[in-house]
């Protein structure tokens, strides 16, 4: 008989839950977990599955192998009780259990001991069709972070890290931590202020990333540099976004955006191959124009048709006063082809098509179906001097269904971008989750977008961001068309990362700020030390920032952000565990020089 060596091995426990095998079969052996279940057999038999993080083992308390008193015990038992047992390994009575990794073997239990009680829970870990609504699983998130379901996520999110941090180190990037108590500078989102003690009236900001940190790492001449840190935005939630959220933070000197770009492919590459085995191809490579014209988003996916197909040359010849007037005004009329979607396509479903484009300032979502070789019902009779150049250009055949939307090329893009997702999971083309992974590269971005409330420019992703070299010059005459050195990773229509080569002159640098809006005096108050940097020797850089949350959700095949983090909040920011956020004592708010102005409940 040989005994496997186990890592879960303490002075209280030899073994995990769900170390042992065949092999183990007459090792003395002691287990300690949760009670997960109890079966009583009657005359002196009595079976506990005892579960911890690793797996679960029956337990056998058997009258004829084990004292009176441990007999009693055991038929004390109930779920989620903590005990520790020891016995001896045999082969499991009655055949082996194909739905336990442990199903070959069971512990003969000769002594145990009740390490701790537990009142009924509000729901079972193991509760699979009877689980709570999220709101009870997170006000009980200790419970629910039993659930093998988080273990496994959780353990799934720990080796990603691993691989992130064992790929970094081998091509030599050095992990450093930045503060996250920092200045307050805008980058997109509202900070979180945390106020000082020792300088009253002024505030800290946690970070929104590291961004302007990293960067002046590269000019201290670090040249890798990566963490994966805490970030904090005080946004609007949903289901792929919190509060405080983790990132893969990379800064790289004297590279280019394929150096960064290849990194990044390859590191994904491995993760996928030690975390899924799939081994994962070329990422193929996109711009911001393409992927607008296309599909209507900066984050395609790409695993199924429905592209968005501009027939503004056409919508002029038609007489409808919906497609001619939006193209007089400067818009466009694009069209989606649905294959074999018109048999489904009932007037309720098409209403339905134009009550959700509305959301996105669109006016509505005209149709059309291809039937016996003609166009039928919707705006059929407006199409008939074009029907055959549409049917060529969009690829109709009999049966398909055309959704239209015309308008600016902002609302178009936004509307049938969506519409086309939508459209997807309905008829379910989107692949289910592992079938297909299909990452994409988007190159090109506008290094601006003009903000019409403020009359200015904002940058599209952040003000460091380098534009393209040959588009400098036309930084003064022609700023929207300026093209920046910016990249985001994109899997599965899901952004899960984004960068961009820096600027690494101080000019240029403050000619951006300038062309934000930003004055002078505004641009030395918020960022005068990263442009005292940059003056004393700044090497060309870029990076990246990954969200690890996001990358974890699409491993493990979930949809909603706070199954991949232990301690999330809610879509109102609240910790439901916890009570946070919470009223703090006026007493405490004088020592910051704070006073609350939030109404008070009579």
């Amino acid at each position: 008989m040989t005994t496997t060596v186990s890592t879960s091995a303490t002075g209280r426990r030899t073994h995990s839950c769900g170390e042992l095998r065949s092999e183990d079969v007459g090792a003395a052996v002691t287990l300690a977990g949760w009670v997960d279940s109890r079966r009583d057999h009657g005359e002196g038999l009595v079976f506990v599955d005892l579960r911890d993080r690793d797996g679960v083992t029956q337990l056998v308390f058997d009258l004829e192998d084990c004292p009176k008193e441990v007999m009693e015990a055991a038929g004390t038992l109930h779920g989620e009780d903590v005990i520790r047992a020891h016995g001896v390994v045999r082969k499991r009575d009655g055949g082996v259990n194909p739905r336990l990794e442990t199903g070959e073997i069971e512990v003969v239990v000769s002594e145990v001991e009740v390490l701790n009680r537990a009142e009924n829970p509000p729901f079972r870990p193991t509760d699979k069709e009877a689980l709570p609504g999220e709101e009870t699983r997170l006000r009980y998130r200790h419970i629910d972070l039993r659930r093998p379901r988080m273990q496994s996520i959780l353990r799934t999110r720990h080796r990603v890290t691993q691989i992130m941090r064992r790929f970094l180190d081998e091509r030599g990037f050095i992990e450093v931590e930045t503060p996250c108590l920092f200045k307050a500078t805008p980058e997109g989102a509202r900070d979180f202020l945390v106020p000082s003690r020792h300088q009253p009236g002024t505030f800290y900001a946690l970070p929104q990333s590291p961004q302007i940190l990293k960067q002046i790492l590269m000019v201290s001449g670090l040249d890798k540099y990566f963490q994966i840190v805490r970030c904090f935005r005080d946004e609007d939630l949903r289901a792929d976004r919190q509060p405080e959220f983790t990132q893969l933070d990379i800064e790289m000197s004297f590279v280019d955006r394929e150096d960064v770009m290849g990194l990044i492919s390859d590191m994904f590459r491995q993760i996928w191959a030690e975390v899924l085995d799939v081994q994962v191809g070329e990422m193929p490579v996109m711009t911001y124009q393409e992927a607008m014209l296309r599909f209507g988003t900066d984050r395609p996916d790409i695993r199924f048709g429905l592209e968005l197909v501009d027939i503004s040359d056409l919508a002029t010849k038609t007489g409808f006063r919906v497609f001619t007037g939006a193209v007089e005004a400067g818009g466009v009329v694009k069209a989606i082809r649905v294959p074999g979607a018109a048999a489904k396509a009932t007037r309720k479903v098409t209403d339905s098509y134009t009550d959700f484009v509305k959301q996105f300032g669109a006016g509505g979502a005209p149709t059309v179906k291809l039937e016996g070789g003609e166009f039928t019902t919707g705006v059929a009779k407006f199409l008939g001097d074009v029907k055959e150049e549409l049917i060529e250009r969009l690829g109709l055949e009999d049966g398909d269904l055309v959704i239209f939307s015309a308008d600016t090329e902002k609302i178009v893009a936004r509307a049938l971008g969506e519409l086309r997702l939508k459209i997807a999971r309905e008829l379910e083309l989107m692949p289910a989750h592992g079938a297909q992974w299909s990452f994409l590269w988007v190159v090109d971005f506008p290094m601006v977008a003009w903000n019409e409330d403020e009359k200015r420019f904002d940058a599209l992703h952040h003000p460091f961001t380098s534009p393209a070299p040959e588009d400098v010059p036309t930084m003064d005459s022609d700023a929207g068309s300026v093209r920046s050195l910016a990249y985001d990773l994109v899997l599965n229509g899901s952004e899960i990362g984004g960068g961009s080569i820096r600027i690494h002159d101080n000019v240029i640098q403050e000619k951006v700020f300038g062309l934000l809006g930003l004055t002078e005096d505004e641009t030395r108050s918020k960022f005068g030390f990263l442009l005292d940097a940059l003056r004393h020797g700044a090497p060309p850089h870029g990076g990246i920032a990954m969200g690890l949350d996001r990358v974890v959700m699409h491993l493990c095949g979930t949809e909603n952000i706070r199954d991949v983090i232990a301690f999330p909040k809610t879509q109102t920011g609240a910790d439901m565990m916890a009570g946070a956020p919470s009223v703090i004592a006026a007493e405490q708010l004088a020592e910051v020089y704070i006073k609350s102005t939030a109404p008070v409940d009579e």
